[in-house]
């Protein structure tokens, strides 16, 4: 099973523990975020990603052109409520 397959697996798994109105919701939001261009916007493969400054996890403001200039860059985001 390819990535895109496993992810669509993972989605459908997600979406059948969502009540209907949950899903209409999420639908709602993704048709509002290709309505309003985002998802064009969006960054897509072999895109570069624009220059940053974010607040780490210690609270530290770190640039992703310091870290690019030290190498390879992996961006995790994480997202929630704590």
């Amino acid at each position: 099973m390819n990535l895109a397959e496993q992810l669509d697996k993972i989605r459908a798994g997600g979406l059948a523990k969502r009540t209907p109105e949950e899903r209409a919701v999420m639908a709602a939001g993704t048709q509002a975020l290709r309505d309003n261009g985002a998802v064009d916007r969006a960054l897509k493969v072999g895109d570069s990603l624009p220059e940053f400054a974010l607040e780490n996890a210690k609270g530290d403001i770190v640039r992703s052109s310091d870290l690019l200039a030290q190498g390879p860059m992996v961006l995790t985001v994480f997202r929630g409520v704590w």
